[in-house]
């Protein structure tokens, strides 16, 4: 098997694996006052303050939650409530065009359910916010903003956004600002007190560390109303009993990635630039979509003209080659991706694209196996997608 899909999901790291073994081992409820309980409240705390320290926060900014979806629900929602109570004229959010469907349908569903204004800001054709875009939006009302959201690096296209320009715009207006970092953390360098942004989400599985746990972190200037309500955990905004193994585990992922990222990255990026290379020599009418440059270093997303990528995807599985069309969270929709649509283009091409991404198993030999496979994939696909044509 050649595993190109590490943006919906990568291997498990040994150590995470052994650290939650250990801690699997263990009784004790974070919450509980006799000594089983605070053992495991030691071990959670001592979980926060490493992805704390590993990415520039305060332990009491760490909210722990299930996932990105969570923590992006969380910000959208909470914050937008938090806002509209203080001041009912702030109703709008606003949320880039490229949006994971973790902002966008939250932001969306408070539209329709909470009197809230959705607007998407606009993007260039490499899929990133231009701050003078956001200024724009802001100043055709600032006091009726209720909260901001653009991701850090587009989980499809890879394209990484200016953060801490379009954050210094929000903090000029006083709005709160959320960026989903789910896809930069270990890729990019991502200090979250540095960046300027007020609520920033992560996950564990992205790099090495477990599904099921992620963290959303809040400056402690910000009170989002809780999703959640039972039992009062993670400072009264996300109750629920903390996963102790989980987040022993994720806290290792963390500081991991965080230590071995500028390595990481520089190998990435020469596999990816080796893919692309690949690629391109076997079919030469191919699209490299998103920034050139300005990208994450495991992302290649590519357009394969006259082909379906749905059918493209298939073909390279049957030969063990597995990679996406998109966000794994939209899998099996059969539906052009909104990302490269509000890119500018056209459906059949948006249709027609592959998400190819690197992690840290992945190797030269992975390279060379969709280079052998690429071209007889293709002409397959394209084959099949001349017969169904009139």
């Amino acid at each position: 098997m050649v595993y190109l899909d590490h943006a919906a999901t990568t291997a498990v790291r040994p150590e995470v694996v052994a650290d939650m073994t250990e801690e699997f081992g263990h009784l004790g409820n974070a919450s509980s006052l006799h000594g089983a309980g605070r053992r495991a409240r030691r071990a959670v705390e001592e979980a926060r303050e490493g992805i704390a320290e590993a990415l520039g926060a305060t332990p009491n900014e760490v909210v722990f939650t299930a996932g990105g979806t969570e923590a992006d629900n969380l910000a959208v929602k909470g914050l937008f409530w938090a806002r509209h109570q203080a001041d009912p004229n702030r109703r709008r959010i606003l949320v880039s065009a490229v949006e994971h469907h973790a902002v966008l349908d939250p932001a969306r569903w408070m539209a329709e359910h909470q009197a809230a204004v959705y607007e998407e800001l606009p993007v260039d054709e490499v899929g990133r916010v231009h701050p003078e875009v956001l200024r724009a939006a802001i100043e055709r009302d600032p006091s009726d903003v209720a909260v901001i959201s653009v991701m850090w690096a587009n989980n499809e296209v890879g394209t990484v956004q200016p953060i801490h320009e379009l954050a210094a715009i929000a903090r000029e207006y006083t709005i709160p600002f959320h960026t989903d970092a789910v896809q930069a953390v270990g890729a990019e360098p991502v200090d979250f007190a540095a960046s300027g942004v007020s609520a920033l989400t992560m996950t564990g599985h992205k790099i090495g560390g477990p599904v099921g746990a992620g963290a959303l972190l809040l400056t402690r200037d910000v009170d989002p109303v809780p999703v959640l309500h039972g039992g009062g955990q993670e400072r009264e905004v996300r109750s629920g009993t903390l996963m102790t193994p989980l987040l022993r585990g994720f806290a290792t992922a963390v500081r991991l990635a965080v230590e071995e990222r500028e390595e990481h990255a520089s190998r990435l990026a020469v596999l990816r630039d080796d893919l692309v290379a690949q690629v391109r020599a076997a079919v030469p009418d191919i699209t490299l979509n998103g920034d050139p440059a300005g990208r994450l270093p495991g992302n290649a997303h590519i357009s394969f003209p006259e082909c379906e990528g749905d059918a493209l995807l298939m073909l390279l599985d049957a030969r063990g080659i597995e990679c996406s069309t998109g966000s794994a969270c939209s899998a099996g929709v059969a539906q052009a991706s909104h990302v490269l649509i509000a890119m500018g283009a056209t459906p059949d091409t948006a249709r027609s694209s592959l998400r190819f991404s690197l992690g840290y198993t992945s190797t030269a030999e992975d390279i060379k196996a969709l280079g052998e496979a690429i071209a007889p994939a293709v002409e397959r696909a394209r084959a099949a997608l001349r017969k169904r044509r009139p």
